[in-house]
């Protein structure tokens, strides 16, 4: 959620961000409401003061044996406008906070500008793609192929965007999320977490997806909502808290099970592993202190380039323009991996950097040593990576020309030391 003291001190600076955003000025609507809002609330603490004075002089008149029926029915018509006044106050609270959970994040002063992901900025490029003898093939073409990949049983099972995957191919999942796992907590001090897969709306507003998105998500009939990612169950572990700032960064992990309605995908990827409604997924989560939140941001988009650079997958790591950019990032790092069946670079991960936005609407905060007042920290998410787009990317480089697979070689410990993938005879 956006700062209001960061519009009322720049209004113009605030409508400019938006720009950025590609969105029209708020800072006059959101101002003329504040200002409604201020006049209610001084009125109401001037009536206050008054009720309550007057209050204390009834009870004196009374004491002395006096008449306090006028200052009496003044008590009672303040408490009527009082009444009055709090509704009034309540009202503009929550339209005002309406207004200010539907903005997106205002983006870092070093995005890129840009009205799509057209304009987002190549800041490096890991590994060549492999030159084949043959036409690579694409992963669902492969997976079917080895009979370890089934996508009409899932259909008959639960419609499109699902997958079963069998043999090898499952053991290639499990394993590449223990591999995953492996390098956040062993090498960057990641904490793996387990966490739930259904979520209350307090923990989606706090992570931005609520209010606005809640036709991109699945919901349960008794109110509960299925997690698009293990980033809101994460991220809320610090919600409603203060931090020791002695305790910052906090990173956790989590592999878990993805879902998402995939709403406006219609059309879109419906071949193949690339956009389905369940995934599994490795998310990275920081609680970063402000003044080091950038430092944190480069080193989990490091954390999610190292796993592929262990498995030999060529990547390239781009900046998303202002346009491209999630709701509530400031600054996103996109990771695209190199798939030679589709021919182009593909989404792998995504790491944002989303300041104090998630924070504010949470309330999560840290104090520093010596310090009364608090301040909110810094949150930060990323893939870590999504595996089924992982196995794709395995699947699609590691191909040979007989249609099997080979495993790469620092995956063959968490696959009982299998070399290559091959449909059985």
């Amino acid at each position: 959620m956006i700062d209001l003291k960061l519009i009322r001190d720049d209004a113009a600076a605030f409508d400019a961000a938006l720009a950025r955003r590609g969105l029209a000025p708020l800072s006059a609507e959101i101002l003329a409401q504040d200002a409604h809002r201020r006049s209610v609330q001084t009125e109401l603490q001037s009536l206050q003061a008054r009720r309550n004075e007057a209050s204390k002089e009834v009870g004196q008149i009374k004491r002395q044996g006096g008449d306090a029926e006028a200052l009496m029915e003044e008590v009672a018509r303040i408490k009527d406008r009082l009444a009055a006044l709090e509704a009034e106050d309540k009202e503009l609270g929550e339209a005002l906070d309406t207004i200010l959970a539907g903005i997106p994040n205002l983006p870092a002063s070093d995005v890129p500008d840009g009205a799509d992901e057209t304009q987002n900025v190549e800041v490096r490029r890991w590994g060549n793609p492999r030159n084949y003898a043959f036409q690579p093939k694409e992963h669902f073409e492969i997976g079917e192929g080895l009979r370890m990949m089934d996508f009409e049983a899932a259909a008959r099972l639960s419609g499109a965007r699902f997958v079963v995957l069998r043999k090898h191919l499952a053991r290639l999942e499990r394993a590449l999320a223990a591999f995953m796992l492996d390098i956040h907590t062993l090498e960057f001090g990641y904490e793996e977490t387990q966490v739930p897969y259904m979520v209350r709306d307090h923990a989606l507003y706090g992570t931005g997806q609520l209010p606005k998105f809640g036709e991109d998500l699945f919901r349960t009939t008794n109110d509960y909502w299925l997690i698009p990612t293990a980033e809101v169950p994460l991220t809320n572990l610090v919600a409603d808290s203060i931090l020791d700032e002695k305790d910052l960064p906090r990173r956790f992990t989590a592999y878990s099970p993805c879902f998402r309605s995939e709403a406006g995908a219609a059309g879109k990827d419906t071949r193949g592993m690339i956009r389905q409604h369940q995934f599994t997924k490795v998310e990275m989560v920081s609680i970063a202190h402000p003044d080091r939140s950038e430092d944190e941001h480069e080193r989990m988009t490091q954390a999610a380039q190292t796993v592929l650079e262990r498995l030999e997958l060529p990547y390239r790591t781009v900046v998303l323009c202002t346009g491209d950019m999630g709701f509530g990032a400031r600054k996103t790092y996109d990771i695209e991996v190199w798939l030679p069946g589709q021919n182009t670079y593909r989404e792998i991960s995504s790491c944002s950097n989303c300041g104090d936005f998630q924070a504010r609407r949470m309330k999560a905060r840290f104090r520093a040593a010596g310090e009364k007042n608090t301040r909110f920290v810094h949150t930060l998410n990323g893939s870590g990576l999504a595996v089924g787009r992982t196995m794709v990317a395995i699947l699609e480089n590691y191909q040979n020309e007989d249609g099997s697979v080979t495993v790469p070689e620092k995956l063959r410990p968490y696959m009982g030391g299998l070399e290559v993938i091959q449909a059985d005879a």
